[in-house]
């Protein structure tokens, strides 16, 4: 007898792993948006300008008719480069309004269904499944194997390949020792990035001033002349409005010109009379502070474009180790019996007791259930095995077994009734 209860399909909890599938299109829309705005206002302001001044200079005669035309095809060069960047613009927008139509397909598809013993459901859960590891290829850099995938299934619209692609790319950049592309992305995203960061001096983001403290700290660290004169003037530019907001890194870096890098020759000279002192400037010289930018970027990059930290995969296969989990599952006991049958026989029943989830999910905390769906007739077959009195009867009809009779439901095997325990739980 089916649990038509159980076999109901909560949409708002499928709903609720797929909210980025939606809001990602919708924040590329709207910085897309942004985009073309600004352009439009920048290159039509300049235009005007250049028309009003040449419009005044011939009035007055202070431009030749060759003056005239020039200024006129500067202009016409510059509406046909404003024409050009807006095309491409119109080319994003179309493409993101493709892939809204995609998902929302996709999730109109859910609709439809009710229990998930549909037979639709499979082949939707499928394809959710394909896209959510196309999420985690892209996430951790898999950038060929992810677009294989997604071509392979035909979901290009599903996922955003562009997206993580140019992510990983200023990653791969941070770790290597370079900021340039990192702050391009800053430069780009600098009003949106003003709001991620509330301050009394409206800084635009930590990532911004990390990238630029990164910047100081590799002029310093060569000890050439020009190149500590350099970062004196980089620190007035970029840490003298941001002092108060940041005022440790800001002193440290006042310090820094004291303290050369371990790997000097002055530092090695003196290392014993100021090891104390620079201990306190370790981290500002380890090369592991490029992986600290990388991941300190990735953070704001999720967060500018409403992703979540870890991967969709991650989240689903949590919740469901967690749906699953019982105590039973990492009980003492079940330690114990982990090499005898009795442990088989309940990894056979019990995902969670199965060797590989068992570790998988020992981490993940149990689930709240506000209801039990627990037969109420249940009780015990000498073989440890628990069923409800009325489903093992009804086996036994089918079956064609004497009315003193029931049947194991899983290894057929026989057993009379009077050997049934009932069962009761607390």
């Amino acid at each position: 007898m089916a649990d038509h209860e159980t076999a109901k399909l909560d949409k708002s909890s499928h709903l609720l792993l797929d909210q980025p599938l939606l809001r990602l299109p919708y924040e590329l829309l709207r910085k897309n948006f942004r985009s073309a705005h600004f352009v439009v206002e920048r290159d039509s302001q300049q235009v005007r300008n250049l028309l009003r001044d040449t419009a005044s200079a011939s009035l007055d005669g202070r431009a030749t008719p060759d003056d005239v035309l020039k200024n006129l095809d500067i202009a016409l060069n510059r509406l046909r480069a404003t024409r050009k960047k807006l095309a491409a613009c119109a080319a994003e927008e179309a493409r993101l309004y493709r892939q809204v139509d995609a998902r929302l397909a996709h999730l109109s598809e859910l609709a439809s269904m009710h229990t998930v013993d549909d037979v639709k459901y499979e082949a939707w859960s499928r394809r959710r499944l394909d896209r959510l590891v196309v999420d985690y290829l892209l996430r951790h850099g898999y950038n060929a194997s992810a677009t294989a995938l997604a071509d392979e299934k035909n979901m290009r619209d599903l996922v955003e390949i562009e997206t993580f692609v140019q992510m990983s790319r200023i990653q791969e950049a941070l770790r290597n020792g370079s900021v340039t592309e990192a702050l391009a992305w800053c430069n780009d995203n600098k009003k949106e990035l003003r709001k991620l960061e509330v301050s009394a001096r409206g800084i635009k983001s930590k990532l911004e001033f990390m990238l630029r403290y990164q910047q100081y700290i590799e002029l310093v660290r060569t000890q050439s002349m020009p190149k500590l004169i350099e970062a004196i003037n980089h620190a007035r530019k970029y840490f003298t409005p941001v002092r108060d907001t940041f005022p440790k890194e800001v002193n440290q870096a006042a310090g820094l010109l004291a303290i050369p890098p371990p790997d000097s020759h002055e530092a090695a000279h003196h290392y014993h009379r100021r090891q104390e002192l620079d201990a306190a400037y370790e981290d500002l010289w380890s090369p592991d502070r490029w992986v600290m930018l990388a991941d300190l970027f990735t953070q704001t990059h999720n967060q500018l474009l409403a992703l979540p930290s870890s991967p969709l995969l991650h989240i689903a296969l949590s919740s469901g180790l967690s749906a699953l989990k019982t105590p039973a599952c990492h009980s003492a006991g079940s330690k114990q019996l982990s090499d005898s049958h009795a442990s088989s026989l309940a990894a056979s029943v019990c995902p969670i007791c199965s060797e590989e989830l068992n570790r998988l999910a020992r981490s993940v905390p149990y689930a709240h259930h506000s209801k039990s769906h627990v037969e109420h007739d249940l009780v015990l077959l000498p073989n440890g095995r628990v069923y409800g009195r009325a489903r093992l009867e009804e086996y036994a009809r089918k079956a064609g077994l004497a009315a003193v009779e029931v049947k194991d439901l899983r290894t057929g095997e026989v057993f009379a009734v009077s050997k049934l325990k009932k069962v009761f739980i607390t």
